[in-house]
């Protein structure tokens, strides 16, 4: 197991959690917080799996996302408490899981030819299409339509990507690159509260 793929179980890891941890607040059984933590890991990398014609999917191929994936409700089943009163350290991890996902899912598109533009979407739903399901599935207005800038951080760091690839830098050192800027414009946006612009309705 190389580095990167250290870093996307470590991801999986982390994106399991929050989906426990927000179906635990709904009062969830463990099949449900388990269902939620799955489908929050590894949703988008499904999906994007199945847009790009990859068969089996990415999580068939090694035991160790399930492994992680049970790793993760486990973590937020016995330590649930404490966990709560993380959000801040979570929040690093989460936007190091959105990273890394979200170029992880930009390489794989392009290893199977999809034109870069698509590839660029496959990038972002691979880092938030986990999250958008969770939502979802837990009956809450989905959190990249309502929060700071998010999937446009995961299509940030993969243009960024794209444009290091054009000319030829290393792909280890662009990945570090192109990861790194994704964590920064999140973090950016969380701490300045940025977001785009919104239609402004009045309210009658």
């Amino acid at each position: 197991m190389n580095t990167i793929e250290v870093i996307n179980i470590g991801g999986t890891v982390v994106f399991a959690i929050s989906g426990a941890l927000t179906a635990a607040n709904k009062r969830f059984d463990l099949m449900g917080i388990s269902i939620i933590a799955f489908v929050t890991a590894l949703g988008g990398g499904t999906i994007r799996d199945v847009l790009i014609g990859a068969h089996p999917v990415g999580w068939m191929q090694s035991k160790w996302y399930l492994i992680a994936v049970l790793a993760g409700v486990v973590l937020a089943f016995v330590f649930h408490k404490k966990m709560q009163h993380l959000r801040k350290t979570f929040f690093i991890f989460d936007a190091i899981g959105l990273a890394v996902f979200a170029i992880g899912g930009l390489e794989k598109a392009l290893s199977y030819n999809i034109d870069p533009v698509y590839a660029l979407m496959c990038a972002m739903i691979t880092g938030t299409m986990g999250g958008l399901l969770r939502d979802v599935l837990c009956n809450d207005v989905p959190l990249i339509f309502r929060k700071e800038i998010y999937a446009t951080a995961a299509l940030i760091g993969a243009g960024l990507y794209l444009l290091l690839d054009f000319v030829s830098l290393n792909q280890q050192v662009n990945f570090i690159i192109s990861i790194s800027v994704v964590i920064l414009v999140r973090v950016l946006a969380v701490h300045f509260k940025l977001g785009l612009p919104k239609i402004k309705v009045d309210e009658t």
